[in-house]
């Protein structure tokens, strides 16, 4: 490969690996997940047998060891509580206030983990393309809006997903509502929010494959995206079995829908024990 040269992979708009020649000789390889995760780039020497890992400056690393501990905590509550919830639905040990209230704690725990998420993504080490085989930490940003990073895309909708899940969550505390109120209000927010997060887990998917199936057993990040995205699955499965008939009002399944609760949470909390071992 001539100096400068490129070659990228991914899916459609999504770039998550490039490779490209050194001025000197030798290759630099970005992947998305690995620079915004661990802050590493894989470089060969000309001539060298095997690739070795580069880093980011200390400055970004101290900065993705913070976020990264920050989402994974936050998911690993918000998953513990949203677990609790259900249980407690389940079990019939609470009124539905304490259930709500529980539920509504564990919003916010996923509010803060799906935002700091957003902030890996937008204050990650960036590669420079066609020189050095070197990562650049750019200025600190709370916000940024780069539609054409899957990393990004992922993070931004996950983001989303919890603020409809707190809207959901919200009006879970009213008091008096007609079954077509109660759909409305509660359960279609619920429903958006799931699709949400199977759209994010599935941009995940794409970024850790990059656009292609793959099944990676020895990949950390590989099995914190499965996780999640059967989490996102088992809540799905949730939002389903919630739905109030109309005739009856009641649930199409109050038990499917509180135990797919509680193992998808608990799933998300896995994934925030994993995302914590995920460290630069």
């Amino acid at each position: 490969m001539r100096a400068a040269e490129q070659r990228a992979e991914g899916a459609g708009p999504f770039t998550t690996r490039l490779t490209w020649g050194l001025p000197g000789g030798g290759t630099a390889v970005w992947e998305s997940r690995l620079a915004r995760r661990r802050g590493i780039l894989a470089v060969r020497p000309p001539g060298a047998p095997r690739s070795r890992h580069t880093r980011a400056d200390e400055v970004a690393l101290r900065r993705l060891r913070r976020l990264n501990a920050v989402a994974a905590t936050a998911f690993v509550i918000g998953g513990a509580l949203f677990a609790a919830g259900a249980g407690v639905a389940q079990l019939g040990s609470g009124d539905a206030t304490t259930c709500a209230s529980i539920y509504f704690a564990g919003g916010l725990f996923f509010n803060t983990g799906g935002y700091v998420s957003l902030l890996q993504v937008v204050n990650a080490p960036r590669h420079v393309p066609g020189g050095e085989g070197r990562l650049v930490t750019p200025g600190w940003r709370w916000w940024s809006y780069e539609p054409t990073r899957v990393d990004w895309s992922s993070a931004f909708v996950l983001f989303v997903g919890t603020l409809v899940f707190a809207v959901d969550l919200l009006d879970s505390f009213l008091q008096g509502l007609s079954v077509q109120q109660v759909n409305r209000l509660i359960w279609a927010p619920d429903v958006i929010g799931c699709v949400l997060f199977l759209v994010s887990g599935h941009l995940a998917f794409v970024e850790v494959c990059h656009g292609r199936f793959c099944l990676r057993r020895r990949s950390l990040g590989w099995w914190i995206v499965a996780v999640n995205q059967f989490g996102s699955v088992l809540f799905m499965i949730s939002a389903i079995a919630g739905f109030t008939r109309p005739a009856t009002g009641s649930l199409v399944s109050a038990g499917v829908a509180n135990w797919a609760t509680l193992i998808g949470a608990s799933c998300f909390s896995l994934g925030g024990v994993l995302q914590l071992c995920e460290r630069p």
